[in-house]
């Protein structure tokens, strides 16, 4: 099992020895930690895990930290689910966010998918977004389906539960670089950046209603 050297930045110590302990034995190997994103000493660790303030997530923060740890993926792991902190994270560049009453199982699991090159982000997003509290997540959204493929579209139900491609591969039968072919080409027509932007797409164009669930959430 390939270690991944691990970066804690949380205001709370007692919290910081807790996540030490939970990842002890583990592949996470904690090798630092802050009490704010301003305290984050650099170092080469593959995998941060942040707690921040609201006012610390912010694009310019966010790439301080990545200065800070330039092999890391960052992951906010917090204890409220607000539509501004997902928003603020998502645009600067977070690889995930997490609530801390993630059942530890879980939180191995969508770590793990972080360090595959996944995008994780907690189901309740969906909820926010139906209620209308998601939409600064994104500039602006298109009215139309763009000729998304009936393919495309069993695709874009996968990525609203958080699935990895290779989920998404066996759910439709198909292989992992067919997927990576279909998702290419939706976020070209529904003009995404990630998978992340192309999941709250599908819940503001639609797409949510139609969802199988059948299809396992990630988290």
């Amino acid at each position: 099992m390939t270690s991944v050297t691990t970066f804690l930045v949380d205001p709370n110590r007692l919290f910081r020895e807790g996540m030490k302990r939970l990842f002890d034995g583990s592949r996470f190997d904690v090798i630092g930690e802050a009490a704010a994103i301003r305290d984050s000493a650099s170092s080469e660790a593959q995998l941060v895990l942040i707690d921040p303030a609201l006012s610390e997530i912010a694009a310019e923060t966010f790439h301080a930290l990545r200065e800070a740890h330039p092999k890391a993926r960052l992951v906010v792991l917090t204890g409220e689910l607000d539509a501004q902190r997902l928003a603020a994270a998502l645009r600067a560049g977070a690889d995930g966010y997490l609530r801390k009453d993630i059942a530890s199982e879980s939180l191995m699991q969508s770590l793990t998918l972080v360090m595959m090159g996944e995008k994780v982000f907690p189901t309740e997003l969906a909820a926010l977004l139906i209620a209308g509290q998601g939409e600064t997540m994104i500039t602006s959204q298109p009215t139309q389906r763009k000729g998304l493929s009936q393919r495309e579209t069993q695709i874009l139900r996968c990525l609203l539960n958080g699935n990895s491609n290779k989920m998404i591969a066996n759910h439709l039968g198909i292989t992992e670089a067919t997927v990576k072919v279909h998702l290419k080409s939706l976020l070209r027509k529904i003009n995404a950046s990630n998978r992340t932007q192309a999941a709250i797409w599908a819940m503001n164009n639609g797409v949510g209603d139609e969802a199988s669930a059948s299809v396992p959430a990630m988290v």
